[in-house]
Formats: C-alpha cells, structure tokens, sequence
C-alpha cells in the first residue's frame, strides 16, 4: 500500500479547524463507548439530507479507522490503519 495522500482523500478540502474539531469528538466518543459510559449518536446534515449515525462497543473499530482517518489527513500520522483481513 503506497503512502496516503491527503489530496485524494474523501477529507481533501475540509478545514483543518474543522477537521480538528471533529477529531476531538471522535476520541472523546471512542473514549466515552470504551469505558462503557455510553453509546454516541452523531446527526449530520449533507446535500441530499440529514444523516444520522451511531457508535456503540460493536463497532469501535469503525470509530478507530474514522479516528485514525482524521488524524491522517491533518498529518499526525503516516496513514490510517489498513482494514484486517483473515485469510483461510
């Protein structure tokens, strides 16, 4: 897998202070799901509606690769965590 680009990403042109922002966020409900304290419902508006989304101890690892994409992007690491493949 060769190095990530931001300028290709699904991120490319967001602000960084958004970006930051949103970064936070996720850590604090990544942090928030994995102590048990609580399940996190974000809502969002795009071009075609609202969207809704929620995380819970299931899937913690769907929040770990948007965290891990965000932190990518605004280049605090080298690339997000590639997916696990199991191969028999």
């Amino acid at each position: 897998m060769g190095r990530y680009d931001p300028s290709t990403s699904i991120l490319a042109g967001m602000d960084a202070g958004v970006l930051e922002q949103r970064l936070a966020q996720l850590q604090q409900a990544y942090l928030d799901i994995s102590s048990g304290a609580k399940g996190v419902n974000y809502t969002y508006t795009q071009g075609d509606g609202s969207k809704s989304v929620t995380y819970s101890r299931a899937n913690l690892g769907e929040l770990t690769a948007a965290i891990r994409m965000v932190q990518a992007q605004l280049g605090l690491i080298c690339r997000p965590r590639r997916a696990i493949r199991v191969n028999f």
